[in-house]
């Protein structure tokens, strides 16, 4: 038996448990800038597709592995741009998602969890703001007001999460 501390992380003798590090730091950086842009609390469901539509961004666009601290500011104006209004960023997602599979032989479990949000992001479908409503439709009062569809929380995350690249 393995002593307290020296356990296998890296799942090499086949038996040890493979800790997911590169989503779990694409995670904790997407929590990072959406907490300092303070723009929804974070136990919304708005909050979680932000910070997984940011996280997968993070994740997806790291090709080398070596997300570092310093290499973080560097890649803002990358996220930037993948997250913009006129880009096709689904489609972005889904074929680095099928590169990182095909490229990876055994399971991994980054890209596991990777998956996952991905798919609560295209499943789930939150009641957000018409974005598309003719203006001059009729009054509208307050926020809570104007009309509603229901939407892929991906839809509303990628924005929030690019706002909040923004605002950091």
């Amino acid at each position: 038996m393995l002593h307290r501390g020296h356990e296998s992380t890296d799942g090499a003798d086949g038996g040890g448990l493979a800790v997911p590090m590169a989503w779990l730091y694409a995670e904790y950086i997407a929590d990072e800038l959406l907490r300092t842009g303070d723009l929804m609390p974070p136990t919304s469901f708005e909050y979680r597709a932000g910070r997984d539509a940011l996280a997968l961004t993070v994740f997806l666009s790291d090709t080398d592995g070596e997300l570092s601290g310093i290499r973080v500011i560097s890649q803002l104006e990358n996220w930037l741009a993948l997250t913009a209004y006129d880009q096709p960023w689904q489609d972005w997602v889904r074929a680095r998602m099928a590169e990182r599979a095909a490229g990876s032989g055994a399971p991994c479990p980054d890209l596991a969890l990777a998956a996952g949000a991905w798919r609560w992001l295209e499943e789930t479908e939150l009641l957000a703001p018409d974005l598309d409503a003719v203006p001059g439709g009729g009054p509208v009062f307050g926020e809570d007001d104007g009309p509603k569809v229901w939407t892929p929380a991906w839809r509303l995350g990628l924005p929030l999460g690019h706002l909040a690249i923004h605002l950091f």
